[in-house]
């Protein structure tokens, strides 16, 4: 009986990213909307940042959270997108193993970063809106350091064995990912070997990480949409939840495109493969560009920063 010819994964040079399989003859015209909405992301979420440096009044909590969210959105298409744009522009398709090791790493780490960001941020509405009295003293900078390296260490922690699981697998000389970046189930489809490991720990985190963070921050617009409906001051439940509204439109949208991502992956069968990378693909890059422009136009505190910036870079263009 014959054995299968396998090689262990650091055994092999490189992968191979085709990207979108069934669109081989014109995918390269996706690079110019893609191209387009990485300029708005580094544009809108450098702009917040500067906002956020330069108006005293948004050196709050809430605002630094803000940013972050920004940095983690920038490093995330930074992750992903130019080299995205080098298979679909210039046929740059191979990836070397550890390049395509520490993206499988950062795709993971980052979103899991941006979940507990939510978090943090909803917990802070929560504070606000339910205990404003206790507000100054709960949402600190003291806090909000601690939230910052809370969020680095679970998101390093939680996401270092996916690399790990993966290089431990055996491939039949096989390297060909039916994607356009690194994904844990691209690569490893490829495996010869029981991936069950793989397959649990990669549903353990999504089911047992993210979902419990979004439990934790539906359960905490409950909470803040029973103290809202009890407000009896003429104005003051508007006004606090508009407070959320920015919020709530992100998660919405950053969760719900994350679980259409997991259920269309897991109907692989039944879809066509074209749908779930167009899926991933989007989730690396609309949420960084959707995320600046809602706070931007939907904060009115921050409003008047970005439109004073704007202004001044137009009297001035040399203004740094």
């Amino acid at each position: 009986m014959s054995s299968i010819n396998t090689t262990s994964f650091f055994q092999i040079p490189y992968f191979v990213l085709i990207c979108f399989p069934n669109i081989q003859s014109w995918q390269h015209w996706l690079s110019i909307p893609l191209a387009f909405l990485l300029l708005i992301v580094v544009v809108s979420n450098f702009t917040i940042l500067e906002v956020i440096r330069r108006e005293p009044s948004l050196h709050e909590p809430m605002y630094y959270l803000i940013g972050f969210l920004a940095i983690l959105d920038l490093i995330l298409c930074m992750a992903t997108i130019p080299k995205l744009l080098g298979v679909l522009c210039f046929n740059l398709k191979v990836i070397d193993l550890p390049a395509c090791l520490l993206q499988m790493f950062a795709m993971n780490a980052l979103v899991v970063m941006e979940s507990a960001t939510f978090l943090f941020m909803a917990f802070d509405r929560y504070a606000a809106i339910c205990h404003p009295l206790r507000y100054p003293s709960v949402i600190s900078l003291r806090f909000v350091t601690k939230a910052f390296l809370f969020i680095l260490l679970r998101g390093i922690l939680v996401c270092l064995p996916y690399p790990m699981l993966t290089a431990r697998l055996q491939y039949c000389s096989r390297n060909t990912i039916e994607h356009c970046v690194c994904t844990n189930i691209a690569v490893t489809s490829l495996a010869c070997s029981d991936r069950t490991i793989n397959a649990v720990y990669q549903l353990a985190i999504a089911f047992g990480i993210l979902g419990s963070d979004f439990v934790f921050i539906f359960l905490s617009y409950c909470l803040i949409l029973r103290v809202v409906i009890n407000i009896r001051v003429k104005g003051a439940a508007t006004k606090a939840l508009s407070t959320c509204s920015s919020h709530l439109i992100l998660i919405s949208f950053f969760y719900t495109l994350l679980l259409v991502l997991i259920f269309t992956n897991k109907m692989e069968k039944v879809i066509a493969p074209d749908v779930p990378i167009l899926l991933n693909v989007l989730h690396f890059i609309v949420p960084p560009a959707l995320n600046p422009i809602v706070y931007g136009l939907r904060t009115k505190e921050m409003r008047p920063g970005i439109m004073k910036m704007i202004s001044r870079r137009g009297k001035n263009p040399d203004v740094k």
